[in-house]
């Protein structure tokens, strides 16, 4: 490793440069003409592939430098592609003096009609999270692959487990019977590590999908298939880190590619410092550039070429598999110039797209410092459309759990709202019971099916873009534990052979059954319904445990009422009169009963009533 971090200093006519013995890797592999930015940046790496030059003749492509690091396996090349550029393959030959020593053929393809103006996930998705190694296995023959290090081991529940993307493939009928609009997967990408590589997080080649999930072609397959139902697609990306089996590792471009390499140190996870405006530099540093642990690098954003790396990454994957949408880890970790600046390439690229950043934290001051058109003290402006709501989770969590005072219960739901004051654009949100880092929503209301019934009730009728994590639908649960492995298990009906299934219902209990249906007739309902995409939510604050809003625009009108109580209620109306005046009756949907008098309704114990008014 030590030679090459030795600087390499090119004296053109003063040294014999080696002749390059071959190129094993171009990335991006492959490149659009008709894009925005006209700007393509290669990373090239082959053995001593520094001692040549890059020549290309093909019109409308301009080679405007080539960048020699500290690495000679490396070269950077700046290509210039015109709006006049055609689609084909060019030749990039890469001489040494007189002699061309390497070839590569890059193609430059064709984008898709309108793929600038593709419309990205919103407020009319309901969207499904899923652990693709834990959902379905519908290609057994890829549970082990030759050349991946780690086996299938199903009784583990740390290991492989085999589900993939054909699995998924197959029970999109499933979700969308359901009422789900827009699926988001935990990552696809290749992790090729030792052990403890199904989740995703740890990649290790950033152009090419985990061939235990399959290939970037069924990816694709699936984005079509997608498409054909009016579904969504989100990716998960990760640009803090990337897994320490990474080819790369093996090989770095230069000594900063990696944060603390190779005396790695632990990221302190203080992540305010982002917006602390006494926050120390060495404060900063620790946070930023810490490693979450050693197994997962973490890249340095500052390095202009990784920066550009992973910019040109993210919009590859968007054209290439025609994604809707970007759920981008551990948001406030990497350097936030660059990250403001990658929302601001994307967006250019894409006007309509959205993208979530995760910014754990229950302060709502910390959550919208990020989103796009917050006025920050500090001047910093980042253009991330939204952000994983995750102070309204912990919040629905305790309002269903705590005891009730003046601060608590179902007030705490009211009060996690009021604060959307802060937001540029609470209504792009994204709002959820739970996902795949913390205990199923289920296990936080302790197996409670009403209480669970309720927040789900909530977050699908509540501002915002909600996410259902896989098995919410059949009260999959984590009961005595908080173990991520047993969080991500299987999804019953997955495998062959499982005793359970719950794609077709085979098995599954009375409560289970209940539960799906539950769902289902909350998001058929809601996916036509704009009042509660887009319209203004008014609420009221809680009372004996019942709380009530109002979701409304020009041409309806829905009420919400939650009761939280172990008992019936009946809800007087009198002080909702500024927003139900005029209504005569209504219609809840969830048990599809007229309501013929507004002035009193009926609550059943532990219920949520979603009643279009009339």
């Amino acid at each position: 490793m030590k030679r090459y971090f030795i600087l390499f200093v090119l004296l053109v006519g003063q040294m014999n440069l080696l002749v390059a013995a071959g190129i094993d890797r171009v990335e991006p592999m492959f490149w659009w003409v008709g894009m925005k930015n006209p700007n393509l940046q290669l990373m090239i790496h082959g053995e001593n592939i520094a001692a040549s030059f890059p020549v290309i003749n093909y019109p409308g492509v301009t080679l405007e430098s080539s960048t020699r690091v500290e690495n000679p396996n490396y070269l950077f090349v700046d290509l210039l592609i015109s709006k006049d550029a055609k689609p084909g393959i060019f030749v990039i030959s890469f001489n040494s003096g007189k002699k061309t020593v390497a070839e590569y053929s890059y193609e430059l393809k064709a984008r898709e009609p309108h793929s600038a103006e593709r419309i990205g996930f919103n407020s009319s998705d309901v969207i499904y999270l899923i652990t693709p190694d834990r959902f379905a296995n519908g290609d057994v023959s890829n549970d082990a692959v030759q050349g991946m290090k780690e086996l299938p081991n199903r009784s583990d529940k740390d290991g492989r487990h085999g589900g993939d993307l054909r699995g998924i493939i197959n029970h999109l009928d499933y979700m969308q019977d359901l009422g789900f609009t827009a699926v988001w997967l935990n990552p696809v990408l290749e992790n090729n590590m030792t052990r403890t590589s199904y989740h995703g997080y740890s990649t290790t080649d950033f152009y090419k999908v985990d061939p235990r999930y399959g290939s970037n072609e069924e990816y694709l397959e699936l984005s079509k298939d997608l498409k054909k139902r009016g579904m969504k697609l989100i990716m998960d990306m990760i640009f803090n880190h990337c897994g320490s089996e990474h080819w790369w590792m093996d090989d770095m471009p230069m000594h900063d590619w990696i944060n603390n390499y190779p005396n790695w140190k632990v990221t302190t996870h203080r992540r305010t410092i982002n917006q602390d405006p006494h926050a120390s530099e060495a404060d900063k540093t620790a946070m930023s550039d810490g490693w979450f642990v050693e197994t997962m690098p973490d890249l340095n954003q500052r390095n202009p070429f990784m920066a550009e790396y992973l910019i040109q990454n993210s919009i590859w994957w968007i054209e290439s598999i025609g994604l809707d949408g970007i759920r981008q880890d551990t948001w406030p970790y990497p350097d936030k110039n660059m990250m403001a600046e990658w929302t601001k390439r994307v967006l250019d690229e894409y006007p309509n797209f959205n993208i979530v950043g995760e910014e754990w934290s229950g302060n709502p001051a910390i959550v919208s410092y990020w989103q796009k058109g917050k006025v920050n003290s500090d001047g910093y402006e980042c253009y991330l459309p939204s952000l994983m709501d995750f102070p309204l989770q912990s919040a629905a969590s305790k309002a269903m759990t705590d005891k009730p005072d003046f601060d608590h219960g179902m007030v705490e739901l009211y009060s996690a709202l009021s604060n959307d004051f802060q937001y540029p654009d609470a209504g792009n949100l994204v709002v959820f019971p739970d996902n795949h880092d913390m205990s199923r929503f289920y296990t936080q209301v302790g197996e409670d099916v009403n209480k669970l019934k309720l927040g789900v009730a909530y977050f699908l009728t509540t501002r915002g873009i909600p996410q259902i994590y896989y098995g919410t639908e059949v009260l999959m649960s984590n009961k005595g534990t908080e173990d991520h492995g047993v969080i991500r298990s299987d999804y019953p009906g997955g495998w062959p052979g499982d005793a359970v299934n719950a794609f077709t219902g085979e098995g599954l209990t009375a409560a289970q059954k209940d539960m799906k249906n539950y769902i289902r007739t909350i998001q058929i309902w809601r996916k036509d319904k704009a009042v509660i995409h887009h319209g203004k939510l008014i609420h009221f604050v809680p009372q004996d445990e019942i709380y009530v809003y109002f979701r409304q625009n020009e041409s309806e009108t829905v009420m919400v009422i939650l009761n939280k109580n172990n008992d019936a209620k009946e809800l007087v109306t009198d002080r909702f009169q500024e927003v139900m005046g005029g209504f005569l009756r209504g219609k809840d949907i969830i048990s599809n009963t007229e309501i013929s008098d507004l002035s009193t309704i009926h609550i059943p114990a532990e219920s949520a009533m979603i009643i279009e008014l009339k």
